[in-house]
C-alpha cells in the first residue's frame, strides 16, 4: 500500500510539474490579448501545436493595429480557425454554424472566444447583425464565404455574400487567406490530430472604398477560389 501510495504521489507530483511548465510555455508564446488570461494561455498553446505539431510557417496577418477588418479564407479542414488565430496579433471572432458552435464539451471555448453562431436555416442576419456590431465596435470578423468545408472543384463553387456586406456597410478592409498543406483535407475533427505541414498564405488585401458591391464580391470570390 506504502508502494502504491508513493508512486501516485510521484505521478501527481510528475503531472503537476509538467502542466505548470505547459502553462508557462504557452504563456510566453502567446501574442494576442483575449482579454482573459486563461483564454490567452490557450492561445499560447494553439501557436505551439500549430508551428511545432502541425509544422506552421508562421505568417502575421496584415490587420490594421486597431480598427475594424474582415478576414476571409477558403475552408478545407477542421483545423483552419486554429492556423488563422496562430497568424493573428488580433482575436478573430468567427462566424459559426450553429450546429459547431453547439458541439458537445466546446461550446464554452467558442463563447470565450467570441465566435458568433449562425443558423443557417432559421435566422442567419441575426449573425450578421451581430458581426456587424462586432465591427463597428473594432473588432475583426473571420469568416469562410464558401460557408462550409469545401475542397477545389471545377468550376470553382461559388462563395456567399456575406463577406462583401459586412465590409460594404463597415468600410472594413478584407483580408484574404489561403490555407494549404493539411493531412485528412474535408474532415473536421481528424485533421486536427493528423500531423500537416501547414501553411497559410496572405493575399493582397481587399480595399472597399469607391467600390461597388459586386467588385466586392468577385474579388473575395477570386481570393478564396485561389489555386
Amino acid at each position: 500500500m506504502n508502494s502504491l501510495f508513493l508512486i501516485l504521489l510521484l505521478l501527481a507530483i510528475t503531472l503537476l510539474v509538467g502542466l505548470v511548465w505547459l502553462s508557462r510555455l504557452s504563456l510566453s508564446a502567446n501574442r494576442t490579448d483575449w482579454g482573459s488570461p486563461w483564454v490567452n494561455l490557450l492561445d499560447g498553446l494553439n501557436l505551439l501545436f500549430c508551428t511545432r505539431y502541425h509544422r506552421l510557417s508562421l505568417v502575421e496577418l496584415p490587420l490594421p493595429e486597431q480598427g475594424a477588418a474582415v478576414v476571409v479564407a477558403n475552408h478545407i479542414s477542421g483545423l483552419d480557425p486554429l492556423l488563422m488565430i496562430a497568424c493573428s496579433r488580433r482575436p478573430l471572432r468567427f462566424l459559426i454554424a450553429r450546429e459547431q458552435y453547439q458541439r458537445f464539451g466546446l461550446q464554452w471555448l467558442f463563447r470565450a472566444a467570441g465566435c458568433i453562431p449562425v443558423d443557417r436555416e432559421r435566422s442567419p442576419e441575426k449573425a450578421l447583425r451581430q458581426a456587424f456590431n462586432a465591427l463597428r465596435e473594432g473588432e475583426v470578423v473571420a469568416l469562410f464565404p464558401h460557408g462550409k468545408i469545401h475542397l477545389d472543384s471545377h468550376p470553382p463553387r461559388r462563395t456567399k455574400a456575406g463577406a462583401s456586406r459586412l465590409a460594404l456597410i463597415t468600410k472594413a478592409p478584407v483580408i484574404p487567406l489561403t490555407i494549404s498543406g493539411i493531412d485528412r483535407q474535408g474532415h473536421v475533427i481528424s485533421s486536427v490530430f493528423f500531423r500537416a505541414k501547414a501553411k497559410v498564405d496572405c493575399l493582397p488585401v481587399i480595399g472597399v472604398t469607391d467600390k461597388t458591391s459586386e467588385q466586392v464580391y468577385k474579388e473575395i470570390d477570386r481570393a478564396v477560389n485561389a489555386d
